[in-house]
């Protein structure tokens, strides 16, 4: 928190863990920080903000907010179901305050490119009294039908008579992005928009919103544009608090390309490095599968190598990852799947710790929870390998760990 005086302006971002179209939305990387840490720093970037709160009913994401110099406000069940509002959970963490602040903002994390510029604007106007409520919108020009009991009806405009897109008064599109509210009035409408409202507008460039794996993609290839040649702000040790690690083969341990004999024979190329890197897990005691929808022996023949498991020739991957953890007993909460293709995301659907290779396909991207910083068949494996050894502090002399396959 802050140590300025008055006024004070507190943001609330709610991060609820059960997010349904993708799982644990907020702790998906963008431009290699995740939507929640990217939202956090937005809030804490404008002058005006003395305190950010995340309201959550999820272990991992409490620990990011906290990481990344937040406080953490834990919701209850009823308030973090589907059908729970924003405001309720922003109701909730006013609730919890012994003196409230001049004004609240609702931050919605699903919103990446936040510029605290705009955030401030629309503080400043509730502190300065020009509104009660100023709110995020982008210009939008399109041309809205709707087809009621299918009638096609035209809306917000005469289809006999089409003014030229620059000829047409603007409309605003609410971003979803942030509303700054004076604080009594909100307590009292139990809802955003009450009392005079204002705009804040934003580049429709910064007005994209993450609902599914598609628009996750697409603000991760937006972000690779907007922020080249910025620093990487990810730490490359960072660790991965997981109890078993499980790998794809091709475009992981390999870098997705092979030398074809005229036998028709193939050869492909491995790091060594990975190998010291599953050695040292494997000391640890840290379980290792190597996953594959590949039949090529090399697989096979690199996992012995490797003293790990293996199963290959394997159609669908969240299936037999699925059994493998019930098998040992495993929480898909506490097991990390790295992978870097199409037939990867369903795996990456099934475990806490969704993890991507750095040339990974842009769907593989969309669906990891963290993106390495080193890609298939260059030691991303050992990348992965020590970042779990960080986290879990795992003596690198325990004892080999018995592995069946």
């Amino acid at each position: 928190m802050k140590t300025t005086q008055s006024p004070q302006v507190l943001v609330v971002i709610p991060a609820r863990g059960g997010s349904k179209g993708i799982p644990l939305k907020n702790l998906r990387p963008v431009g290699g920080r995740s939507l929640l840490a990217r939202g956090v720093d937005a809030a804490w970037a404008a002058p005006s903000v003395t305190d950010v709160v995340v309201s959550t009913d999820h272990s991992q994401i409490r620990n990011e907010a906290h990481a990344h110099g937040a406080r953490v406000i834990d919701r209850p069940a009823h308030l973090a179901s589907d059908a729970a509002t924003s405001e309720s959970a922003v109701q909730h963490v006013l609730g919890t305050l012994q003196s409230p602040p001049d004004v609240v903002v609702l931050l919605q994390c699903t919103s990446p490119f936040i510029n605290p510029a705009h955030l401030e604007a629309a503080i400043r106007a509730v502190l300065d009294g020009q509104a009660d409520v100023c709110f995020s919108v982008a210009e939008d020009h399109s041309f809205l039908w709707t087809a009621p009991e299918g009638n096609v009806v035209a809306v917000g405009h005469d289809a006999a008579s089409r003014s030229r897109r620059q000829d047409r008064a603007p409309q605003y599109r609410e971003t979803g992005a942030f509303y700054a509210m004076r604080t009594d009035g909100f307590r009292t409408a139990d809802h955003r928009f009450f009392g005079t409202l204002k705009f804040q507008v934003v580049p429709a460039a910064d007005a994209p919103e993450v609902d599914s794996f598609d628009d996750l993609a697409l603000v991760s290839a937006q972000a690779l544009r907007r922020e080249a040649g910025s620093p990487p702000v990810d730490d490359p040790v960072q660790g991965i608090d997981a109890d078993a690690l499980v790998t794809d083969f091709d475009g992981v341990h390999t870098n997705d390309l092979a030398l074809l004999g005229q036998d028709g024979s193939e050869f492909v190329t491995v790091s060594r490095s990975d190998g010291m890197g599953i050695a040292r897990l494997r000391r640890a005691g840290v379980p290792v599968l190597i996953l594959s929808t590949e039949t090529n022996t090399v697989v096979a023949a690199r996992a012995a190598k490797l003293g790990v498991e293996v199963l290959h020739g394997v159609e669908d991957k969240a299936v037999r990852l699925t059994a493998w953890m019930a098998e040992r007993g495993l929480g898909p909460a506490r097991v990390a799947y790295v992978g870097n293709d199409v037939n990867d995301v369903g795996a990456m659907d099934s475990v806490g710790w969704p993890i991507a290779v750095a040339d990974a396909r842009p769907e593989a991207l969309a669906a990891a929870r963290i993106v390495l910083h080193t890609p298939g068949g260059h030691g991303a494996v050992r990348e992965v390998c020590e970042r779990i050894l960080a986290s879990q502090n795992r003596p690198a002399a325990s004892p080999l760990l018995a592995m069946t396959r």
